[in-house]
C-alpha cells in the first residue's frame, strides 16, 4: 500500500479525456456492489454558484448532527478537498485503502471490456465509496461537467436537486445557447425527487426546467430573490442578510454568496419538508454562519494592498467579481492579476473587469489547456485601446504578485481567471 499513489493513480493521463455517458460508471459501481444506493443525495448542477451552494447546504446538515458528505471539484489546495466529511478532508490513508479497491474493478473492467474508467468516473466511484463506508446520512454531491452524462447522474433519484445560475460555459459540449445547457443540467431531474431551481434570467432555460420537472412529476422551488434583503459587511468582515422574513450571517463575503445562501436554504427547506429534521436555529443559521469555500472573493490579506484571490474563470464569474468589487470597495480600481484557460471567453471576461482595472499582470496557469501569459496581454491591449492602463507579464505567480505589489502599493490587488491558478497563487503569496 506504502507503494500505491492514489493521486497520481487517478490523474493517470491516459485516462483523463472526457468521455460522456453512464455505461462504465454502470459497469464499475455495480462490480463495486454499488455503494451509492446505500446513499441519500442532493444534487447540484449549475454554471455558476455550485460550489458555494454545496458548502451552505453541507454546513447546515452537519449543523443538524446528519454525517454529511460532500463531493466538489476541482480542489484548490489539496487532492483530498474533493471528498468531505462533515468538512472534514478524506483522510490520506482512507484515500489510499478506497483508490485501491476501486483500482481492482476498474482494471478488471477495462480487461474484460477493453475501456477503462476515465479520471472523474474514478472519482466519483472513490467518493461514493468512500461516503458509504462513512456510513453518511446525506452526501451533497457536485455534478462534474453538465448533468445529464455526467457520471455523478448514475444515482437513484435524490432528495433534492438543485439547479444554480446557468450560463455559457463548456458550450463545445454541453451546447452554445443557454436553452441547451438548460435541458443537459435538467437532466439531473428524476422522479420522486424535489426541485430547487435558480430563477434564470433566460425565460427558455427557465421552461426547460420547468418542463422537466413537470414530467418527472416533481415539485419545483425557485427561491424569490425579492424576499432577500442584503446588508453591508461589518467591520468583522460578517455580512448579514434577511431571507424570507429571517436573518443570517455569512462570512463568504461576494456580493452574490446571499443569493447562493438563500437557494442552499430553499434546498434544505425541501429536505425539511420531506421529514429531515433541521431547525432554522441553530442549524440554519450556524450552518450558514461556519460556510467556508476558500479561493471564492477570498480577501487573503486585509493590509495594503488588499488582495483578494477569486476563482472566477468565464464571463459570468468575472460579472460577479466585477459586481463584489464595486459592492465591497466602491469607488476604487484594482490591480488584476489574471490568468486563464484558452478555451474560456477571455475576451468577455476582461471586458467585465475593465472599467474597474488600474493595471493587469497576466500569467500563465498550470494547466495544458492553458492560455499563454502573453497572449492573454495581448488581448487585454485590444480590448483596452487606448486606455492608460498597465499591462504587464509575468514568467510565474511569485513574480506576478511582486509586480502587483509592486503597481499597487496601498491599493488592490485582485487575483482571478482560474480555478487552477488559486493554490499557486496562495503558494506565491505566502511566499
Amino acid at each position: 500500500m506504502a507503494e500505491f499513489d492514489p493521486i497520481a493513480y487517478i490523474n493517470e493521463p491516459r485516462w483523463q479525456q472526457v468521455r460522456p455517458g453512464l455505461e462504465r460508471i454502470r459497469n464499475l459501481l455495480e462490480r463495486m456492489g454499488n455503494p451509492q444506493d446505500r446513499l441519500n443525495f442532493v444534487h447540484v448542477a449549475g454554471t455558476n454558484g455550485k460550489g458555494s451552494t454545496c458548502v451552505y447546504i453541507a454546513s447546515m446538515l452537519t449543523a443538524a448532527g446528519y454525517r454529511t458528505g460532500m463531493f466538489t471539484s476541482p480542489y484548490i489546495i489539496q487532492f483530498e478537498e474533493r471528498i468531505r466529511v462533515d468538512g472534514e478532508n478524506i483522510p490520506y490513508d482512507d484515500l489510499c485503502d478506497v483508490t485501491s479497491f476501486v483500482r481492482q474493478h476498474a482494471e478488471a473492467m477495462a480487461t474484460e471490456t477493453g475501456e477503462h474508467p476515465t479520471e472523474f468516473e474514478l472519482m466519483t466511484a472513490v467518493a461514493f465509496e468512500y461516503f458509504a463506508r462513512s456510513e453518511c446520512d446525506i452526501v451533497v454531491c457536485e455534478v462534474g461537467l453538465g448533468g445529464r452524462l455526467d457520471s455523478t447522474n448514475i444515482i437513484s433519484a435524490p432528495e433534492v436537486c438543485v439547479i444554480t445560475r446557468l450560463g455559457l460555459d463548456h458550450t463545445g459540449m454541453l451546447g452554445d445557447t443557454i436553452e441547451a445547457i438548460a435541458h443537459e443540467k435538467a437532466g439531473i431531474i428524476k422522479p420522486g425527487s424535489t426541485v430547487v431551481a435558480w430563477p434564470q434570467d433566460d425565460e427558455a432555460a427557465m421552461r426547460v426546467i420547468r418542463e422537466k420537472a413537470e414530467s418527472c412529476e416533481c415539485e419545483l422551488v425557485v427561491p424569490d430573490f425579492d424576499a432577500l434583503l442584503v446588508s453591508a459587511i461589518d467591520e468583522n468582515g460578517v455580512r448579514a442578510f434577511r431571507y424570507d422574513g429571517r436573518a443570517f450571517f455569512t462570512r463568504l463575503l461576494a456580493s452574490y454568496q446571499p443569493y447562493n445562501a438563500a437557494l442552499a436554504i430553499e434546498a434544505v427547506e425541501a429536505l425539511r419538508c420531506r421529514g429531515w429534521e433541521i431547525s432554522y436555529k441553530p442549524d440554519m443559521t450556524g450552518g450558514i454562519f461556519q460556510a467556508s469555500w476558500p479561493g471564492r472573493f477570498e480577501v487573503v490579506s486585509s493590509q495594503r494592498p488588499v488582495i483578494i484571490v477569486d476563482g472566477g474563470h468565464n464571463p459570468q464569474g468575472a460579472h460577479a467579481l466585477a459586481d463584489s468589487l464595486r459592492d465591497v470597495f466602491p469607488g476604487q480600481k484594482a490591480t488584476f492579476v489574471m490568468s486563464v484557460l484558452a478555451d474560456k471567453d477571455y475576451t468577455a471576461m476582461i471586458e467585465e473587469v475593465l472599467p474597474l482595472a488600474s493595471a493587469f499582470v497576466c500569467a500563465t496557469p498550470p494547466n495544458p489547456r492553458a492560455l499563454a501569459a502573453a497572449d492573454l496581454a495581448e488581448a487585454i491591449r485590444e480590448q483596452a485601446g487606448d486606455a492608460d492602463l498597465a499591462i504587464e507579464v509575468a514568467g510565474g505567480f511569485p513574480e506576478a504578485i511582486e509586480k502587483a505589489r509592486h503597481i499597487a502599493s496601498q491599493g488592490i490587488i485582485c487575483a482571478f481567471g482560474s480555478l487552477y491558478s488559486v493554490a499557486d497563487i496562495k503558494q506565491a503569496l505566502q511566499e
